[in-house]
């Protein structure tokens, strides 16, 4: 069974490979998460989660959700996550996520695809895009092997700077920059509240036919990067920036 979480498309992209290669049930992680679904999981299969590296951890609205949702079945569990350059030292914390919940860890894939993040950093434009998700398709076949042949994905070596990044830098990325405070709207905003349904904590409302953010965001991009007018901005940065969704979602 593949679950998958993902704002702008990478993380569907490659579950959507992994299902199609296994002939797997789906199941979206996003949108429970927006319905408040914490339905029991049944699966006679490995659990495949794949899921966004939100500043080298797996995102914490994930781990809350897998924290809170009871999985019967087969408890061997895989990991892939996408990110834009490396995973850090997730593995240390998915791996005491797998003790809490019973799961045999079967091992983290990293996955390189292209950067969303546009609250901090750019975005490639459509074509660059392209080729970095051609870049990956070696890795995640890789991971295919991996998990067609039910083997532990191979445990990468892990630094100083990893273990720094994954525990320090992740605190002060949470409590300094995962705010929503810096979206607003421009005029090219019509109103249509496609941002509404897209946020997956439902933290969007419309206020006098505009989105209003109410606190409560996980910066998954998923409103400033489909908005179909471009008609939302992260403060300056994104201001002339490319918006991103996966080249094989759209």
């Amino acid at each position: 069974m593949v679950l998958w979480f993902s704002g702008t498309g990478n993380s569907k992209y490659v579950a959507q490979r992994i299902a199609h290669a296994f002939n797997q049930e789906i199941i979206s992680i996003f949108d429970r998460i927006k319905n408040e679904d914490y339905t029991q999981v049944n699966s006679d299969e490995e659990l495949i989660f794949v899921v966004p590296t939100y500043s080298w951890r797996i995102p914490r609205v994930v781990e809350k959700w897998i924290e809170n949702t009871q999985f019967c079945g087969n408890n061997k569990a895989y990991f892939v996550m996408t990110c834009g350059g490396d995973i850090g030292n997730s593995e240390k914390y998915i791996k005491k996520l797998c003790a809490k919940k019973g799961f045999e860890y079967m091992g983290v894939m990293p996955i390189v695809m292209p950067e969303n993040y546009i609250a901090m950093f750019d975005a490639p434009d459509e074509n660059e895009a392209v080729k970095i998700v051609k870049k990956a398709q070696p890795y995640i076949n890789s991971t295919l092997q991996y998990i067609g042949e039910h083997k532990p994905i191979r445990e990468k070596k892990t630094g100083v700077a990893d273990k720094i990044k994954s525990s320090i830098v992740n605190d002060l990325f949470y409590s300094l920059f995962v705010k929503d405070k810096k979206f607003y709207t421009t005029q090219s905003c019509v109103g249509c509240g496609k941002c509404v349904e897209l946020c997956p904590l439902n933290n969007i409302t419309m206020v006098d036919s505009a989105p209003k953010w109410n606190g409560n965001c996980t910066h998954c991009m998923s409103c400033i990067c489909k908005c179909p007018n471009m008609a939302i901005e992260y403060g300056a940065k994104s201001l002339n920036q490319p918006r991103y969704t996966c080249p094989s979602n759209t």
